[in-house]
């Protein structure tokens, strides 16, 4: 049996903080695996923090060839959309997503973690997220809408079989909102098209009333007429004057992930995602998250 790192799963946590590391020149991978791994066994299980761990998928591949699905890559080229729109590729090569109900505890987990990564790893990007308003992004809409229920999350998110079951493929998406002042600014029955659903109670819209071009339309994968689905667990982040969305997508594959990419950017037909008029996407990574029992290979080894 295979146990995916439980942080994936853990909702209701008010405070987040959302790490990105670059391998130091000359360093080897195994020992940034192996550092992280042996921090979190011992010391970041408890004390109120759910600590989940992603990798670049060309390292992972290179320590752990017998725990990568076969097929996932990084995300290492600008997606180009239509009419020269693009989403940045910034990928990285570790990822920490540190989540409790208590930043001062989300604070020390941290400040830990980049410590002990120092000797062998930068951080590159450091991210603080938080819950707005039960769930609601920052356009006032109830983010999440689509996930499925927790009893089958684990069907959506995790590998199911063969090299890397149990893992899961992460999309860490930031998201700012620059222009989201002229979406408030809308008529609410505007802002519901462009979503896709109501303000309120978050119905879907007919697809003839929402239209292509909504967000909802374009971020639902269908295959041979069935839902692919994803698990989200985005977060605002930022301060009054700066902020937007950080976009985590948890799935068992990574073509999912990638088509709403396409989609939303407009690269599969042509038609662009309403809602990347208002909010710009500043960074792109897609990380595996091993399963618990393939990082505990590396807790016992000498970092």
């Amino acid at each position: 049996m295979h146990v995916a790192q439980s942080g994936i799963f853990a909702l209701g946590t008010g405070s987040h903080a959302y790490l990105e590391f670059d391998l130091h020149k000359g360093r080897d991978p195994l020992t940034l695996v192996q550092i992280i791994t042996n921090l979190e066994e011992p010391r970041m299980t408890t004390g109120g923090v759910n600590l989940v761990i992603g990798f670049r998928p060309s390292l992972w591949a290179q320590v752990a060839p017998g725990e990568m699905p076969v097929g996932v890559t990084d995300f290492n080229e600008d997606l180009q959309g239509v009419s020269g729109y693009s989403m940045p590729a910034t990928q990285h090569d570790l990822w920490l997503w540190v989540a409790g109900h208590a930043y001062q505890t989300v604070f020390d987990v941290s400040r830990e973690a980049i410590e002990a990564l120092a000797g062998v790893a930068r951080l590159a990007e450091e991210v603080v997220g938080w819950t707005y308003k039960e769930s609601r992004d920052l356009t006032g809409f109830i983010d999440g809408t689509e996930n499925p229920p927790l009893s089958e999350a684990p069907e959506v998110a995790l590998v199911p079989d063969g090299p890397g079951v149990g893992g899961s493929i992460v999309l860490v998406q930031k998201w700012l909102h620059n222009a989201i002042a002229a979406f408030d600014a809308l008529p609410v029955e505007a802002q519901e098209k462009i979503i896709g659903r109501t303000k309120e109670k978050s119905i879907e819209l007919d697809e003839e009333v929402r239209g292509p071009q909504s967000h909802v339309s374009r971020t639902v994968i269908e295959v041979d007429g069935v839902e692919q689905h994803i698990f989200r667990r985005n977060t605002p982040f930022g301060t009054a004057s700066e902020h937007g969305t950080m976009f985590i997508g948890f799935s068992c594959e990574q073509q999912r992930l990638a088509r709403m990419l396409n989609r939303m950017a407009g690269a599969e037909d042509g038609v662009r995602d309403a809602l990347t008029r208002y909010t710009t996407p500043v960074s792109g990574s897609y990380y595996f998250v091993p399963s618990v029992e393939a990082l505990q290979k590396f807790a016992t080894e000498e970092a």
